[in-house]
Order: C-alpha cells, then sequence, then structure tokens
C-alpha cells in the first residue's frame, strides 16, 4: 500500500540543515519553545528509544515514512512483496528532497517482533541518501551496520522473522512523534523532533540566546561562593538576554 497524500515541502537551504545539525535534539526542542510556543507539548518524540551510536553527529533531513510489520506471514504472494520493496527503495531515495530519515512505525502486536533494520538495509538506505532511521521497532546486526548510519529504535533482537514494508508514506506516529512524509526530522541520542518549516530559519539564533542565558546560570552554580542570592542575581542577567 502506498500513501502520497502529502506532499514533500520544498527543501531548505543545505547551509541551514548544516547549521541545525550543529546543535544537539534537546537544544532544537528548547529552541522550538521558543519560536513557537504552541509546540511545547508535542511534536517530538515521549518514550526512550534505543540509540546504539550514541556518540554520531546529530541528523537532520526529511522524513520517509511507512509502516512494517513482522509478526505473522505476509498475506501477499513473494512477488508482489519483491515489488513493494522495490517500491519503498525507490520512495527513500525519490520521494522527496534528500538527505532523508526515515521513520518507520511497526504496527504488529508485539512492536519490534521482528527487525526490519540490520546490515543489509542500513548500507542500502544509506546508499540511497538516508542519513538514519527512527522507528518503535526492532534492530539487529549492530556491529555490522552501515558507518555513521543513525539508529533510534523501540528494541534489539535477533530475528527479521517475516519483516516487510506495508505502507509507503503518510503520516505516522514513533514514540508518540506524528510525522508526516516530507516532515524535517532532527535527532540524536536523545530522541527526535519534528522542525516545522516555517520554524527552521529562527532556531540557531534562538538556541544561541537560550545558550547565553543558561550560560549565567551555569557559571554562578558553579562558582564556590554559589549561593540563593548568587543564583536570583544570575536569574535577573539571564532575563535580560533577549
Amino acid at each position: 500500500m502506498t500513501d502520497h497524500a502529502t506532499p514533500a515541502p520544498d527543501s531548505l537551504p543545505p547551509e541551514l540543515l548544516a547549521r541545525l545539525g550543529q546543535f544537539d535534539t534537546p537544544t532544537v526542542c528548547n529552541a522550538l519553545e521558543e519560536i513557537l510556543p504552541g509546540r511545547r507539548g508535542h511534536g517530538f518524540t515521549i518514550r526512550p528509544l534505543v540509540c546504539p551510536f550514541p556518540s554520531l553527529a546529530p541528523i537532520v533531513g526529511y522524513a520517509r515514512t511507512g509502516t512494517v510489520r513482522a509478526q505473522h506471514p505476509p498475506r501477499d504472494d513473494a512477488e508482489t512483496e519483491r515489488r513493494r520493496r522495490l517500491d519503498w527503495y525507490r520512495f527513500v531515495a525519490e520521494g522527496g528532497p534528500l538527505p532523508a530519515v526515515v521513520v518507520l512505525q511497526d504496527t504488529d502486536e508485539t512492536p519490534g517482533y521482528g527487525a526490519f533494520w540490520g546490515e543489509v538495509n542500513t548500507a542500502v538506505h544509506k546508499g540511497l541518501g538516508a542519513l538514519g532511521c527512527v522507528t518503535d521497532g526492532s534492530i539487529r546486526d549492530i556491529d555490522q551496520c552501515a558507518e555513521g548510519f543513525q539508529l533510534l529504535a523501540g528494541s534489539v533482537g535477533p530475528s527479521h522473522a517475516w519483516a516487510r514494508i506495508e505502507r509507503i508514506g503518510g503520516t505516522v506516529t514513533v514514540a508518540g512523534m506524528e510525522v508526516r512524509s516530507g516532515d524535517l526530522i532532527h535527532a540524536d541520542r536523545h530522541g527526535a523532533v519534528v522542525i516545522p518549516p516555517e520554524a527552521a530559519a529562527g532556531i540557531p539564533n534562538a538556541a544561541e540566546r537560550i545558550a547565553m542565558r543558561e550560560a549565567e546560570i551555569l557559571a554562578a552554580a558553579r562558582a564556590p561562593d554559589f549561593d540563593i542570592a548568587a543564583l536570583e542575581h544570575a536569574m535577573g542577567r539571564a532575563q535580560d538576554i533577549h
């Protein structure tokens, strides 16, 4: 099944994507709270995800969404399944701006029953222009996965069982984060967040202002003479940074 109901947005300047990648995902969430206060309570993952490569830099790219299943044998014949897998790979490569971040929702009764992600699929997706994946399904072959390909997953498991793509494109929900195909995704070891395109350009300046305010508090807290009076004074200085 393919759902291309949501059109992909125009791509943002590569320089902006690179700048966004210099911030970790919590910092991006902080900046979005300042730019779009209504986004404070949604648009990000809210459940823990396994990240086997926590030292990798944050990834920033355009969502390629879909759903996977693995717990039961497929209903379709082998040729239909093969064509659907190829359609999925084509979607990753050509379904919107690059780089891509794959966001796959596992719809099994037991999510993660079988792993879609492992040595082969990380290599294929990386070769097609994806930087990593965010999924509530499982991953495996940790030591053999493509170098530099980020994985955020619901679990780690040994088998792929009957892992297969069920739906291509559309809207999915992974770890509480709703994502449409084409959304801009920022992800690192902490989780992932959807960046609304209208907010993207303002994130670097907002993040730097927040860092300056936090620096006032941190400098005071780390000083040997830190006390409540020093904290109050530092908080006052931080409020003056706009």
